[in-house]
């Protein structure tokens, strides 16, 4: 059996959507199980569309994520270039070689001729497609036609009645009937290549032996087989990969929320979670560990495994995911990776002040609760905006014992370095007061934070100091004398 060869071939006609990502991931995966090669290039054909800039953007997102290619855009290898546009003089070539043999010919119809010939078709209720109008011009036609300025397309002249089968990988035997098909453009007028035609070229030549992509482009597939046998070129494995449908079953649309991987990294989801994510749309391994290395993935994924039914797009456990990876990282890579989204709160310059100690007690408590770094901001909120007393918190503020738990603790709060020494204290008070725990810790909370719930008490301390806790306390029994004497 030859090395295993898979590529990933985007149109930079926008950003990396979620599925297309999943494609990457697949051909990616498979390549590193089988110590294969994986390749990257570009099908930028579609002039009106493509951009730059979106070529850089799915390059940029593959690597984020941590796909890695070993040919291709940015890498090179023996099969440059791997951008469709500067293949063109391939495409001419190998689009030569079947009009030489009878199995392409130039067709002069036009756009509203063709329009009006579908139209005519679905009036009748028969399936739209190419009538063969112009198979049979003599050559003497051709040259009047092109002599007359008309730039003629290059259609295929598909066989009148073969079968064409695949034995697809994920989806079991698939059979295509050619009379369903009518002739195929493979050269537009301006000179381009269709995609149906330059996918087998580059594939081909790429020596691409397995084709991993999404279930939609099955219905490629028989055109694809009819050019391969044409040019008596060798077909390649193909495995179509089930859609991903959002939570309600339908395919996923912006109307689920975010769908570019862009967007996910602007959002704060991490790129190993997406990745472990990713893997598990669609494919499953033995066992029911959900939170697996990126190795581990590799080491386990087949094709076996991937289901023919659709996938759907869990947003609840990638939350979950993203939320254990965070858990998983130490106080310094949360905190260099945390860096962009705390620039974008209002909380920066405060966040910068605090010495070594509080920053690492603050970035340690927001491990613990934020679901993706975004959160980031919501949930800093508490350490470093002004309390406020109202709802649950002032409900507290106003039972029997509040005032003495909170005139006790300003009075007795000690100076104090760590958590061990905070919790010390609050026991200590608990006991002096004769209350119950709830009946102390709730009206300190609600005191320093205006809020009957958030992060350990002791990292708040740890993180404001003696000094600002004390002017909360303060602050707070200020607040319950107006009140009292109002």
């Amino acid at each position: 059996m030859s090395k295993v060869k898979v590529r990933f071939a985007p149109s930079p006609t926008g950003p990396l959507h979620i599925g297309g990502a999943r494609s990457a991931l697949f051909n990616y995966l498979f390549a590193a199980h089988e110590g294969g090669e994986f390749v990257l290039r570009i099908e930028d054909t579609d002039l009106e569309r493509s951009r730059l800039e979106y070529e850089t953007e799915i390059i940029e997102s593959l690597k984020w994520l941590g796909i890695k290619w070993t040919e291709g855009m940015e890498i090179g290898g023996e099969n440059a270039p791997y951008r469709q546009t500067e293949r063109l003089d391939i495409y001419k070539e190998y689009a030569e070689k079947l009009l030489q043999n009878g199995q392409a010919y130039y067709c002069f119809c036009s756009e509203e001729e063709l329009e009006n010939e579908r139209w005519a078709m679905m009036e009748k209720g028969e399936m739209p497609r190419y009538s063969g109008k112009c198979r049979h011009l003599s050559q003497a036609e051709i040259d009047s036609k092109k002599a007359q300025g008309m730039k003629p397309t290059l259609r295929f002249r598909v066989p009148s009645h073969n079968v064409y089968v695949v034995d697809d990988l994920v989806r079991g035997k698939v059979s295509f009937e050619s009379k369903n098909e009518g002739d195929f453009i493979i050269m537009k007028s301006d000179g381009l290549p269709t995609y149906n035609f330059a996918v087998v070229i580059d594939d081909v030549l790429m020596g691409i032996t397995h084709v991993i992509r999404a279930e939609e482009h099955l219905s490629n597939t028989p055109r694809q087989l009819m050019i391969y046998d044409a040019l008596n070129l060798k077909r390649p494995e193909f495995a179509h990969i089930s859609l991903i449908m959002g939570s309600d079953r339908q395919k996923m649309s912006k109307r689920h929320g975010a769908t570019s991987l862009i967007q996910y990294r602007e959002m704060g989801y991490l790129p190993e979670a997406l990745f472990n994510f990713l893997a598990l749309l669609g494919w499953s391994p033995e066992g029911e560990k959900e939170i697996l290395s990126h190795q581990e993935i590799i080491e386990a994924f087949n094709l076996e495994r991937v289901a023919k039914s659709p996938a759907v797009f869990d947003l609840d456990k990638l939350n979950w995911l993203n939320q254990q990876y965070i858990r998983s990282k130490s106080i310094s890579e949360l905190e260099s990776i945390l860096q962009p989204f705390i620039e974008n709160t209002p909380f920066a310059e405060s966040i910068k002040r605090l010495d070594e100690q509080g920053l690492s007690i603050l970035i340690e408590s927001l491990r613990d609760r934020i679901t993706s770094l975004s959160d980031v901001g919501e949930q800093a909120g508490i350490f470093f905006l002004e309390p406020s007393y109202e709802g649950e918190a002032l409900d507290v503020l106003a039972g029997d014992s509040a005032r003495q738990v909170l005139e006790k603790f300003q009075a007795s709060l000690p100076f104090f370095h760590d958590a061990s020494e905070i919790k010390q204290f609050m026991k200590t008070l608990t006991k002096e007061l004769g209350l119950k725990p709830k009946d102390v810790f709730m009206p300190v909370r609600c005191a320093l934070t205006g809020s009957s719930h958030g992060p350990d008490l002791a990292h708040l301390l740890l993180v404001w100091g003696r000094e600002e806790s004390l002017r909360r306390v303060k602050k707070c029994l200020d607040f319950i004398s107006n009140r009292d004497n109002g």
